[in-house]
């Protein structure tokens, strides 16, 4: 998902969100400590025993012990420690009733294991779960739930499907990660299942940034995940240009979400923001981080929408933002990448940069993409634009179809609002 200037619902994205010291656990909410013990606590018993798939059902055994038992009992001095210890005993409880179904009782004293570290092999558990075996939308489904911590109902949630077919889904996941006889290491080379990667923590951010379904407009838990994910790969790979450019994007993006939403939880276009809500350490960030990328080449799409994110960010108020630079970077990405978002975006910056008839025109060569034509935001900007342009009828019209696709509740209001400004038709 790539940036809705001007009028449109925006496209901005919580700052960087680092690992939860485990001593100041008791003062987060437990719900948030669990989500981020769970790849930590995963990543130990996959180390240790192997058998990635039961191994993640265990420990989903585990945080919902966790889950009953804490708001009771207190939290343990250990929290990490007590889930590693119940899910270890969960795991040997399932893979002993494993063995003996299939008569393989004695393989269990040879299972090897490595003592129980305090290492954190989330970037492991990231890279095992986008093994090039499985689809992108598997890859991201077992990445939500093994390394952010989500659970299957929240997941279905955001994949707009029932509780049932996203639990098929996972288990089919994990099942052909055992089939590929995958160990539990970094691949040797990155490169191969990099860009697998990218899409999925980018995607993670998206749904968290632009929630695709329900009452709120984002979900800071998806964003935060995927920011410190793209930290840890930014420390494995600190001079991956493309990483580089992930992280800038999403720190730049993330940066305007006070200002995205108003008092009742309604959307407000960026041209509306109010910029000194904006938060300025990470936008400082994220232009540090694209200035230092962008020389070391070769160019690629994030490193692209990042340098679109801080010409942006550094416009003092809107009506200064350098609407010809953002169409021209559209135009270098469009090179790059066939996104059908990508050239809705182009057509807002052109439409800025030059005219709302120049957009009207440019959408008109992609407007029967079947990618776009059940999308809402193909609509909303077709109705954006022909509000520009002093046609009422033909933007109610659009704004109408773009309501009517809408998902997201806030995206829906919005969309309402726009429709009532545009007053009864005549």
């Amino acid at each position: 998902m790539n940036h809705r200037p001007g009028g449109l619902p925006p496209d901005d994205r919580p700052a960087s969100a680092e690992p939860l010291d485990e001593a100041r656990a008791a003062a987060e909410p437990i719900e948030d400590l669990l989500r981020e013990l769970a790849p930590r606590v995963l990543g130990a018993l996959v180390r240790r025993y192997g058998h990635f798939d039961t191994a993640e059902d265990a420990v989903q055994e585990a945080l919902l012990a966790a889950t009953k038992q804490w708001p009771d009992e207190g939290l343990p001095d250990n929290p990490r420690g007590w889930l590693v210890t119940v899910a270890s005993r969960r795991l040997t409880d399932l893979l002993r009733a494993e063995q003996a179904r299939h008569r393989r009782e004695q393989q269990w004293t040879t299972v090897p294991q490595e003592p129980v570290t305090d290492s954190d092999d989330t970037l492991i558990l990231l890279f095992l779960c986008c093994h090039p075996s499985l689809s992108p939308s598997s890859q991201i489904a077992l990445t939500l739930r093994a390394v952010g911590g989500l659970t299957t109902t929240e997941i279905a949630r955001g994949f707009l499907t029932t509780e049932a077919t996203m639990t098929r889904r996972i288990t089919r996941a994990k099942q052909a990660v055992k089939a590929s006889g995958a160990r539990f290491s970094l691949p040797p080379d990155h490169a191969d299942r990099l860009s697998a990667v990218l899409k999925v923590v980018y995607l993670i951010f998206t749904e968290g940034y632009a929630t695709t379904s329900g009452p709120d407009l984002h979900r800071v838990e998806l964003t935060a995940e995927a920011i410190r994910l793209a930290r840890m790969l930014h420390d494995l790979l600190p001079d991956d240009p493309e990483v580089i450019g992930l992280l800038a994007l999403m720190l730049l993006t993330d940066a305007r979400r006070p200002a995205r939403t108003g008092p009742s939880g309604e959307l407000i276009p960026m041209d509306e923001q109010d910029r000194t809500l904006w938060i300025r350490p990470a936008i400082d960030e994220g232009i540090a981080l694209i200035t230092a990328a962008l020389p070391r080449g070769p160019l690629g799409p994030y490193q692209l929408q990042a340098a679109i994110a801080a010409v942006h960010d550094e416009a003092p108020t809107a009506a200064e933002t350098d609407w010809p630079q953002i169409a021209a970077l559209y135009g270098v990405l469009l090179q790059l990448t066939d996104n059908p978002m990508t050239a809705l975006n182009h057509v807002v910056a052109v439409a800025m940069a030059q005219s709302p008839t120049a957009g009207l025109e440019l959408l008109a060569t992609i407007d029967t993409d079947p990618r776009l034509t059940s999308d809402h935001r193909l609509y909303a900007v077709r109705g954006h634009l022909l509000e520009m342009s002093n046609d009422p009828a033909g933007a109610r019209t659009a704004y109408e179809r773009a309501a009517e696709l809408a998902t997201s509740l806030p995206q829906q209001r919005y969309l309402n609002q726009k429709l009532a400004a545009l007053g009864t038709p005549q």
